[in-house]
């Protein structure tokens, strides 16, 4: 062997291991310092929704136990894809975060072809917690229950109208299952999320809405919203006068979710902190209390049960798009 290739090799190999040393060197001093400044929170979804209810419940307290600012940046449109596109695209360095639905993670995987894959690019910290939704009608429309409203339809076909947070969203799919099963025919109108959706039916453009409990119960409250039920499979506790849907539409179930996201790649040392952090913080008695009040089911669980979740809920949400028949273009 050529002495001079001999020494030009091996001056390569060792500076190598020196530059992967100085990167590893380098990892590890930004993770034992993280956080050190202000972290952007993704919503995928307009303010007034239920992912932005739940990102502005928790943040105070992230923003207190990490001791930085958390900075909610809601970006909207797409069944909430813009957001989660974001999210496997940034830097996995722990400074960018998202709170998700099952809609962007679950939903719109089983509809669409995606710049991203619910399971590869995204590290998942814990899941907040799940929740019923409620079918909602503004108070002009004809019907003071499931049954009322099925008979509306089927004595109308296809003058009731259903809203919805876009194409491919928990409340379409919601909308979707809801006619199938009822065998009615309504019409589906999509807004670029389910706070518009509301503000509309609240103004009576459209009728009616399947959508988060917590976004709808201000609304509900103030009579400018009369809830027919819920979409779980037994009533809520904090509204157990509201019936389900299933008491009069046989076989329907759906429940929406939300946890915390990083990019794929994200140091371990960071998601283990964030998810110690967000499972405390749902621990809290005044934080489930609250939840609770929204009609969640609070969880705060590990990493690995919030993965197997999402492939679970990707499972099941084939299985509803291929009974309802649902394209999205």
């Amino acid at each position: 062997m050529n002495p001079l290739s001999y020494s030009s090799n091996c001056a390569i190999k060792c500076a190598t291991v020196l530059l992967c040393a100085l990167a590893n060197t380098a990892a590890l001093a930004a993770e034992s310092t993280w956080p050190n400044r202000p972290i952007r929170l993704l919503v995928g979804y307009p303010p007034g929704g239920p992912a932005d209810v739940t990102a502005r419940l928790v943040s105070p307290y992230l923003s207190e136990a990490l001791g930085q600012q958390i900075v909610i940046d809601n970006r909207a449109g797409a069944g909430a894809t813009i957001a989660a596109t974001l999210l496997a695209r940034a830097e996995p360095d722990g400074y960018t975060m998202s709170i998700v639905a099952n809609g962007e993670m679950a939903i719109s995987p089983n509809l669409r072809k995606l710049p991203y894959d619910p399971v590869k690019d995204f590290a998942p910290v814990s899941r907040i917690g799940s929740n019923q939704l409620v079918l909602v009608v503004h108070p002009s429309v004809q019907a003071k229950s499931v049954g009322d409203l099925v008979a509306l339809a089927k004595a109308k076909p296809a003058t009731v109208n259903f809203a919805s947070a876009g194409n491919g969203s928990t409340a379409h799919l919601a909308g979707e299952l809801f006619k199938t099963l009822a065998a009615i025919d309504i019409i589906h109108v999509p807004y670029k999320g389910a706070g518009p959706a509301l503000t509309d039916l609240i103004g009576g453009q459209v009728h009616m809405l399947i959508t988060g409990y917590p976004g709808a119960l201000p609304h509900i409250k103030a009579g400018k919203l009369r809830a027919l039920g819920v979409t779980g499979a037994k009533r809520l506790t904090a509204a157990p006068d509201l019936p389900t849907i299933a008491e009069t539409v046989k076989g329907y179930e759906v429940t929406s979710s939300y946890g915390v996201l990083l990019p794929a790649r994200a140091p371990q040392p960071i998601v283990k902190r964030l998810h110690q952090e967000v499972a405390a913080i749902v621990r809290k008695q005044d934080v489930q209390e609250k939840l609770v009040a929204l009609g969640f089911e609070p969880e705060g669980n590990s990493p690995a049960e919030f993965a197997g979740q999402i492939k679970s809920e990707l499972a099941k949400w084939a299985r509803v798009v291929k009974i309802a028949k649902v394209q999205v273009e």
